[in-house]
């Protein structure tokens, strides 16, 4: 592996680590802001039960108007606290989304690496046998020039000896 995909490779796990940080962290915001949500969802619940149990047959004007502008307010308050949780809902998925990407991308930078290391083996392979090869060529030659210079020196005997 190149030093310089070693590098790439670090700074993407660098990289998909933070986003799985980022994404716990978001799925702890979201989950915090959904329980403050249903909090306040049965607070207003129980608070209606109780108004309807305490003052719904005997409740002076004022109190009447008391219930309805804090109920009002409970409203209000509810209704941000859920649209915030949805935006932290959206939040999670934006951040699982960018894990996703991160995660892909340290995928691919392995596979490269992959890639890369498989083709130096192969050529490594190939420099190997084609080092065999002319190895295996040269004592071939080796052997045929010894064999034709043995030959040679046979002949010369054979046309020296006296018949």
């Amino acid at each position: 592996m190149t030093q310089s995909l070693g590098t790439v490779l670090q700074h993407a796990e660098k990289e998909r680590d933070q986003a799985q940080a980022a994404l716990r962290r978001a799925e702890e915001h979201a989950r915090r802001a959904r329980a403050q949500a249903e909090q306040l969802q049965g607070y207003r619940a129980d608070y209606q039960r109780r108004w309807t149990q305490q003052f719904s047959r005997q409740g002076t004007m004022d109190i009447v108007q008391c219930y309805q502008s804090f109920t009002q307010r409970l409203d209000e308050a509810l209704a941000q606290q859920t649209t915030l949780a949805q935006h932290a809902d959206a939040g999670v998925e934006r951040m699982r989304q960018a894990l996703i990407a991160a995660e892909t991308r340290v995928a691919s930078v392995r596979k490269l690496i992959e890639r890369r290391q498989a083709e130096q083996r192969l050529a490594h392979d190939r420099r190997e046998q084609r080092q065999t090869d002319e190895t295996a060529q040269q004592i071939r030659w080796r052997q045929v020039q010894a064999a034709q210079a043995d030959h040679a020196a046979r002949a010369d005997l054979a046309e020296s000896a006296p018949h």
